[in-house]
């Protein structure tokens, strides 16, 4: 068990390589209460979130969800979140555990529109089944057709007995399903998952095991990849930044220094050498200088592709696929080959 955003979160249970390769394999159960739950309504809802938004959420059906950020006036990230519209004057935001208060607090401020703003998260309990067997399992317990919701959308429905909200989005790049619920069924449904998912293969997973599955799919995780520095282009977020949509917060200064030419961008790479980079381990200057040029925001082995990979910001002039990269590791320098993102794809 460690502390995580001040939660008393397992790191792992059966072992982190274990772990990740059932969910790689078959199939893997988290219990990720900690995230946090934000709900805005009103007539003027949408506009709440369009204003401190970069995605375009007027684009959302009901019972669809979109991964957004939410911005500074800067440009940069107060976090990244989930939006899921449940009717045209409700939204359901799924946050970061760490930044939920402070998330909420953006909120409160930047609202000009009299949208209604709810810190929800403790009405929820949030467990995340993922894996190629994850819909067989959850299929058990419910009448919902889960292969019926697509990618990114979601619905009401019960399972095993407790009213859920079932998203079909992930953190790990396999499928699978999220369960949003009352808090008070949680050992409920955790035990009569694992007990009707033992024979599928299904396992308990940790912080640890997230982490590997989220690194290997080349997902951001805040306070990492992104922060209040980062706009999103440098983290290859352009495709959530929607600059035809209207004004939003931070807009003036990312299309300002989008303009202005990137200096900085986020790849992925592969560790030539045997080593493993970690966070904050310096990018060197390729030509010998004794400054760092970048650094490495997330890294370690890939249990599933049996690599060392991670992701760095470098100069521009580096991103090419095929780039040497020069990482500090502790006390010697180690070589590393920037390569497409993201790392591994799940098999179609």
């Amino acid at each position: 068990m460690v502390n995580f955003g001040g939660w008393d979160m397992p790191l792992e249970y059966s072992g982190i390589v274990a772990e990740h390769m059932a969910v790689r394999t078959r199939a893997g159960l988290f219990d990720v209460s900690h995230m946090g739950e934000i709900e805005i309504r009103g007539p003027r809802a949408l506009d709440l979130i369009q204003w401190v938004t970069c995605n375009d959420a007027s684009r959302l059906k009901v019972g669809q969800a979109q991964y957004s950020g939410l911005m500074t006036e800067g440009g940069g990230f107060v976090d990244d979140l989930l939006v899921h519209k449940l009717s045209d004057t409700h939204y359901f935001l799924c946050v970061n555990a760490s930044n939920q208060d402070r998330d909420y607090e953006h909120f409160r401020r930047h609202n000009r529109f009299g949208a209604e703003i709810e810190n929800a998260g403790p009405r929820y309990t949030q467990l995340a089944i993922q894996g190629p067997r994850a819909l067989a399992v959850v299929g058990r317990f419910t009448k919902l057709d889960l292969a019926s919701i697509r990618y990114y959308y979601f619905a009401p429905g019960q399972v095993d007995g407790v009213d859920c909200l079932v998203a079909r989005t992930g953190y790990t790049g396999e499928d699978g399903v999220e369960l949003y619920f009352p808090p008070e069924h949680s050992e409920k449904l955790w035990n009569d998952l694992l007990d009707a998912g033992r024979n599928e293969g299904l396992v308990p997973c940790g912080l640890g095991a997230r982490n590997t599955l989220r690194l290997e799919s080349a997902m951001c995780l805040y306070g990492h990849e992104i922060d209040e520095t980062t706009i999103p282009f440098e983290a290859n977020l352009g495709w959530i930044t929607k600059l035809d949509k209207g004004d939003f917060l931070g807009r003036e200064e990312i299309v300002r220094r989008k303009e202005a030419g990137l200096t900085r961008r986020l790849v992925g790479f592969e560790m030539v050498e045997k080593a493993i980079a970690r966070e904050n381990y310096p990018i060197l200057d390729p030509e010998g200088g004794v400054d760092p040029v970048g650094h490495v925001t997330s890294g370690g082995p890939a249990p599933f592709l049996k690599k060392d990979i991670g992701m760095a910001y470098v100069p521009v002039s580096m991103t090419e696929p095929g780039t040497l990269l020069t990482i500090g590791v502790r006390n010697r320098q180690a070589k590393a080959k920037v390569v497409p993102l993201p790392f591994y794809k799940r098999p179609r």
